[in-house]
């Protein structure tokens, strides 16, 4: 007797190559490091910050808020990135109101993802121009192990821009016929 157990995960439709749906998860997977990081500044972990700038972003009320806010919309933008190998970004789902089973037009989709591949590319290479991010803070900023440790929550966002123009062109193609 064989037991089949239902799975929660959706699947990439057939169309969308395994690469191009692994490149698509793999984003908010280099986003999270950096999210786990502020988090961490958020609820008063020290994170190797001194003087005036430990001063300037110490756990409070306003501080905390804007990290999370922060936190939770970047990984929200990166968590957009499935839409371009689920379903859902083909086809409006039928929850969404005034929309429902609409087919999305491919621009709608590709456009914006596209630019937001060049606006997170420009971000995070503007964040490492100066060198690693941890440098930023100046002799304020994370130092040994702390800076190792900011240096290697922020890497990972390097690849964010060119997986989201990789998986955007992917879906162009696959559904410029569409």
């Amino acid at each position: 007797m064989s037991t089949t157990l239902p799975t929660a995960v959706a699947t990439a439709p057939p169309s969308v190559p395994r690469w191009v749906d692994r490149a698509a998860h793999a984003v908010p997977l280099v986003v999270l490091p950096s999210g786990l990081w502020r988090m961490a500044m958020a609820v008063g972990i020290p994170v190797g910050f001194s003087g005036q700038l430990a001063a300037d972003w110490r756990p409070g009320w306003e501080t905390s808020s804007y990290i999370t806010l922060l936190t939770l919309f970047t990984e929200a933008l990166a968590l957009l990135t499935l839409g371009l190998v689920r379903p859902w970004g083909e086809k409006v789902p039928r929850w969404v109101p005034l929309l429902a089973d609409r087919r999305v037009p491919p621009w709608a989709a590709a456009a914006p993802a596209l630019l937001g591949a060049l606006a997170v590319t420009a971000v995070t290479l503007l964040m490492f121009r100066g060198g690693w991010p941890a440098s930023a803070g100046g002799p304020e900023g994370p130092e040994g192990g702390a800076a190792w440790i900011m240096n290697a929550c922020y890497v990972p966002m390097l690849l964010w821009g060119p997986l989201l123009a990789t998986v955007a062109i992917a879906y162009a193609l696959r559904r410029r016929n569409t």
